[in-house]
């Protein structure tokens, strides 16, 4: 490989030898025994090479394989959620000891299929990155000891995943029929409009549910809140997501093609107002935080689709902002889950009273999370929606701004009822977990930090996505 190509892959190689690092672990070690104490540190190299890639440019493998500044601001956000996530998993109690090595293994190779992801721009390409890193959390998901609800988690997750994934491939044969080819680049300056291409818009949406199903956008949510539930806490979390980074980053590219008040633009725009309603609506009814969570990612869903529709790079913009602003703030609400469930069980929102007297520390973070989930100032889940909402406004769909805000007002019951159980309520009679320790605190405030910098500092990364989202259009 030439030492241009080389440099211009840097974060995705380091990746791959990340994961070929652990294969070998796995041979090494047949008792899986191995210490992976070391892997939070070798995860943390890789954020500092994403960032050191952020200004290259490049085209590889006959121009199916972009370098440009939206996939390396989506490769240094997977790199960071990567470093967070094995930093929560070490110390996963429901993970069996001679499964853990194969555990990171299928997490890193996951990690690499998103960054692959980030910079595939032809269709077949995009599949089998896509497919590269589902792969994994189809094994991963069901691994929670023997607890019967991650074999039930795992199964629904493959059976939705495989269906999701064959219309994808399904819409893919329509839209090479009909428009000759599958790279991104010659297909905007194709026709999507129903009346004149009508094949290649039913495939273009059928191609998408793909990405759909992995952003847990209405209809194509069904697995969220039970997967998130059946899953471990560490598990979740990453599935919460990881992913969504990757189907956002393939949206955006596609969003691009589109236009205001096309059908397929329209329907987008329904899915995301359908999922917004009933995400906030059914998070009003649960109990178990891992599925408020869960519905709540429905929610946010439809938020994303406010700057996928506005058809400016303003939008685009705001769509990747937002799905980093979302990583971040839903690996803090996870990250106090974690800590909290000492033997890795699911948490009830009784299990939240008293926090604030028992880890006052966790229950500041658990606030930040949750006022940035709502959409509060001055945390990042504010500007984010704020940057979507101004993006789509005036562009032909204000009547989904309108259904945002009002779902935004509908949210702040279940978020910050989580906040008040954890500063008014009465501890439960058997504290679940002890206090974590300096190093858990540190990270957790690390979270709660960048949530707060993200709110009152947004401009320069949202500029860097503005940037990547004006070379994106014609």
């Amino acid at each position: 490989m030439p030492t241009s190509t080389f440099l211009l892959c840097l974060p995705e190689l380091y990746q791959m030898a990340l994961a070929l690092v652990l294969f070998a672990v796995i041979l090494a070690n047949p008792n899986q025994r191995a210490n992976l104490s070391w892997l939070p540190a070798a995860a943390a190299v890789n954020i500092v090479l994403a960032a050191c890639a952020l200004p290259l440019k490049g085209l590889l493998f006959y121009d199916a394989y972009q370098i440009d500044g939206l996939s390396q601001f989506f490769k240094l956000a997977i790199a960071a959620g990567f470093f967070i996530t094995t930093l929560n998993a070490v110390r996963q109690p429901t993970l069996e000891t001679d499964k853990r090595t194969d555990y990171f293994f299928l997490l890193s190779v996951s990690a690499l299929g998103l960054m692959l992801l980030a910079s595939t721009v032809e269709l077949v390409s995009i599949y089998i990155a896509l497919e590269a890193s589902s792969y994994s959390l189809y094994a991963i998901i069901a691994l929670r000891g023997k607890d019967r609800r991650a074999a039930e988690a795992g199964i629904k997750y493959i059976m939705f995943g495989a269906a999701a994934t064959a219309i994808s491939l399904y819409g893919f044969s329509y839209i090479l029929a009909t428009q000759h080819t599958s790279y991104i680049s010659e297909l905007a300056a194709k026709s999507w409009s129903f009346a004149e291409a009508p094949g290649a818009a039913i495939g273009l949406m059928l191609f998408l549910a793909g990405f759909f199903y992995k952003l847990a956008l209405f209809p194509f949510h069904f697995w969220c809140p039970d997967v998130y539930q059946g899953s471990s806490n560490e598990t979740a979390a990453y599935v919460a997501t990881l992913p969504k980074l990757g189907a956002v980053v393939v949206l955006v590219r596609m969003a691009a093609l589109l236009k205001p008040g096309l059908e397929i633009t329209t329907l987008i725009a329904v899915f995301g107002a359908l999922s917004m309603t009933y995400g906030n609506f059914a998070a009003l009814a649960q109990k178990d935080l891992k599925r408020i969570l869960g519905y709540s990612s429905v929610a946010h869903a439809g938020y994303v689709t406010l700057g996928l529709v506005s058809g400016t790079a303003q939008g685009l913009a705001a769509s990747a902002f937002y799905i980093v602003v979302y990583l971040v703030m839903n690996l803090a609400c996870f990250w106090v889950v974690c800590r909290l469930s000492g033997n890795g069980e699911n948490l009830q929102l009784e299990d939240l009273g008293g926090l604030f007297k028992r880890q006052p520390f966790l229950a500041f973070v658990l606030a930040v999370s949750a006022f940035s989930l709502v959409g509060l100032p001055p945390t990042a889940g504010f500007m984010g929606k704020l940057f979507l909402i101004t993006s789509a406004w005036n562009h032909g769909y204000n009547w989904l701004v309108i259904v945002a805000a009002v779902n935004t007002a509908i949210s702040i019951y279940y978020y910050l009822n989580m906040v008040r159980h954890a500063y008014t309520k009465e501890s439960p009679e058997y504290p679940i977990a002890a206090k974590p320790g300096a190093a858990s605190a540190v990270w957790g405030g690390v979270l709660a930090a960048a949530v707060l910098f993200l709110g009152v500092l947004p401009s320069p990364v949202f500029q860097w996505a503005l940037t990547a989202g004006k070379q994106l259009l014609p």
